[in-house]
């Protein structure tokens, strides 16, 4: 494994940004920033608590219902957004560089997901300048009645540490975009690339009370989603968290969108060459250490092929540079904490004891931070937990599947619906394919994740869509005006 000598220094915060100003914490509970590939403590900022919610939630309110900034011109608002976009790539290299020591992910897949947040801004910019707030209808007996679209109101926002500045880009972009005011309360994993987004954010200068950033733990979360000024709440995390926003959400009929976990297939459906599938397929299942909703993490191949997919998958896996986020090669970098290397090694457990064959990898690295090797397990069974859950971790299984209607049946035999890719020599078997997959969102010979169009889950992946036009519609309200 290759280390550098050092890493970046990550700056320490001990206030909180709240309504767009930057204030004493009510509390004094601080959050440790800790180095995912030497388990070192980097950096400290705030705990947010629930009387900051509470603040938070306040002045978000009043921002709302007595502010400018539901009440503007969609060009103002798209003006605003750009300033933020704006604020975030000024300290773009300073946020890549802190979700490579806090998170371990290498510098081209850091780079890449601080890109994908520029991007969702300039596209809900551009948005701003296409969409219709209203419209007219001539109804037959009634004249025109009139279609005006509202903003929902203030947004509770919760989002996990895996890519924090990308993920909260998602949220806050529309959410804005549609004249919300929003409190974004991010994963206390991660904290110093959050804090470098409130800086954005503040130096944009938004209305006061249109945007708070609270970084905090599970608990503070639950408030904010509990809070009955809160009109909406958008969440990306797991299922199990998930099915209890839902459930919050429900007891006060307040909205919700949900983005939440997969186990995604990668399906090889015909004789397509190897070398023209392995790199998408691989790194969509274990790029970023596996650490993504969407990841490819099952890989279904035809019976015939499947001791040559093995071999070959394998030999890829055993030929990638795990190690230092910051050292140059490198292709793995570490899981983002020790609890996520005992769950990895819970799983491999659990795949040997189910009977699976693991044929390569199934081992943390030993050394300081939490590096475990790339691995494969083959003669998976679909009802095996490492074919059902979701793993997090750099764990691929291989499943055979007898002809096209069983890989269907495979694939969409999961409690999740994320995301998908078919790769085929002849690209209508991967169409024809790809559409009977009960997924979000499906590549052919391909993988990615497209933030400017609308994406999200299937079944017990989520709830709504986000991204593109769509993502802003998740953040407004149609009110019917009739009697014209």
């Amino acid at each position: 494994m290759t280390v550098t000598a050092s890493y970046p220094e990550l700056r320490s915060w001990d206030r909180l940004m709240i309504g767009g100003r930057w204030v004493d914490p009510a509390g004094a509970e601080t959050i440790d920033s800790i180095a995912a590939g030497t388990g070192e403590v980097v950096a400290r900022v705030p705990a947010a608590s629930a009387a900051d919610v509470d603040a938070a939630v306040a002045v978000a309110r009043k921002a709302f219902d007595e502010g400018p900034w539901p009440r503007l011109a969609p060009a103002e608002r798209a003006a605003a957004l750009g300033r933020v976009r704006d604020e975030i790539a000024a300290r773009l290299d300073e946020m890549i560089a802190a979700f490579s020591v806090e998170i371990g992910a290498p510098a081209a897949v850091s780079s890449a997901f601080h890109d994908n947040a520029l991007k969702m801004w300039d596209d809900n910019v551009r948005l701003l300048g296409e969409l219709a707030f209203e419209e007219e209808r001539e109804v037959a007996g009634e004249g025109i009645v009139r279609i005006v679209s509202e903003p929902v109101g203030v947004v509770g926002t919760i989002i996990p540490w895996n890519g924090p500045v990308a993920t909260a880009s998602l949220k806050l972009a529309p959410a804005l975009a549609a004249g919300c005011t929003v409190v974004l309360k991010p994963a206390p994993e991660g904290p110093v690339s959050m804090m470098l987004m409130a800086e954005a954010l503040a130096a944009a200068d938004l209305p006061e009370g249109v945007v708070s950033v609270l970084p905090a733990g599970r608990e503070v979360g639950e408030h904010l989603v509990r809070h009955p000024d809160v009109d909406k709440v958008a969440f990306t995390g797991s299922t199990a968290a998930g099915r209890r926003i839902m459930s919050l959400c429900g007891e006060r009929i307040a909205r919700v969108t949900l983005e939440l976990g997969g186990k995604s297939a990668g399906i090889i459906a015909d004789d397509v060459p190897l070398d023209d599938v392995l790199p998408s397929l691989v790194f969509a299942g274990i790029g970023h250490t596996g650490q993504v909703c969407a990841a490819l993490t099952r890989i279904l191949v035809p019976r015939e092929r499947q001791d040559e997919v093995v071999a070959a998958v394998a030999s890829f896996l055993e030929g990638l540079e795990v190690g230092d986020p910051f050292a140059a090669g490198t292709v793995l970098g570490p899981l983002a904490a020790e609890r996520q290397l005992e769950r990895v090694e819970g799983y491999v457990a659990a795949g040997v004891a189910e009977g699976a064959r693991l044929v390569t990898g199934g081992h943390r690295i030993e050394g300081p931070g939490w590096y475990f090797e790339p691995t494969l397990f083959a003669d998976v069974d679909p009802s095996m937990r490492i074919a059902e859950e979701e793993i997090f971790g750099p764990v691929l299984v291989i499943i055979p599947f007898d002809g096209p209607d069983d890989a269907v049946r495979i694939a969409n035999d999961s409690i999740y619906g994320l995301s998908g890719a078919v790769y085929a020599r002849d690209p209508s078997l991967a169409e024809s394919i790809a559409r009977r997959i009960r997924t979000g969102q499906i590549s052919i010979n391909t993988w990615g994740m497209c933030v400017t169009q609308p994406s999200g889950g299937f079944k017990q992946s989520g709830l709504g869509r986000e991204g593109g036009p769509e993502g802003i519609r998740a953040y407004l309200e149609p009110k019917l005006i009739a009697g014209l």
